[in-house]
């Protein structure tokens, strides 16, 4: 049985963390510093991190696609700009069933933790996907390093670290993540990266 929480607090972006990815923000508005302040003084406190729908409406809190990510944050800084740096740990996929909004328009839902692909071993002709992948990272330090670890050896691992960076729609990665397996992202990210390099 999937595990439900309440009253998550809900972070609709047009960037994307996935369980087991790491993303750095800036915080400046209002109701998500106090979200931030919230979650930082639970000893269990997450954040429901969403994927924006373009195509939906905010007063009907339709502006939030259904399948997000349970984060929690794993540090936090003051920067120079006066804004709130923070960084978060994608740690569960999960299912968004019932969304309400707080005085100040934070949104808050109720969630099922809900499993997602399982560990699946890289297949030799898929190869290229983990090369390229520390490749980036070794182009951009900002977003990490290569691990050193058997994540780069793990399918499910890779295409969730691709579905996060590259421009993929929300729509088509809602699609690709409700998929029992991450067989069909690893056909769809091989021929975005083919044609990329062509």
């Amino acid at each position: 049985m999937h595990r439900a929480l309440t009253n998550i607090p809900l972070f609709p972006l047009s960037g994307h963390v996935l369980p087991g990815g790491v993303m750095r923000l800036r915080i400046f508005e209002p109701r998500y510093i106090r979200m931030v302040r919230e979650v930082c003084a639970q000893d269990d406190g997450r954040i429901g991190m969403c994927m924006f729908n373009e195509h939906g409406s905010i007063e009907a809190n339709s502006h939030i696609h259904p399948i997000a990510t349970l984060a929690r944050v794993i540090d936090f800084e003051h920067r120079d700009d006066g804004l709130l740096g923070i960084t978060v740990e994608g740690m569960d996929a999960c299912q968004i069933d019932a969304i309400k909004s707080d005085s100040d328009g934070l949104r808050r839902g109720n969630v099922r933790i809900i499993d997602h692909w399982p560990p699946t071993e890289l297949p030799p002709q898929f190869q290229h996907l983990a090369d390229r992948l520390c490749q980036v990272y070794a182009e951009y330090p900002e977003l990490g390093s290569c691990p050193g670890d058997d994540r780069l050896g793990r399918a499910d691992w890779i295409c969730q670290r691709w579905l996060e960076l590259l421009p993929v729609n929300a729509e088509t990665k809602q699609e690709l993540l409700r998929e029992p397996s991450c067989e069909r992202t690893l056909d769809y990210l091989s021929g975005l990266i083919n044609e990329s390099e062509q």
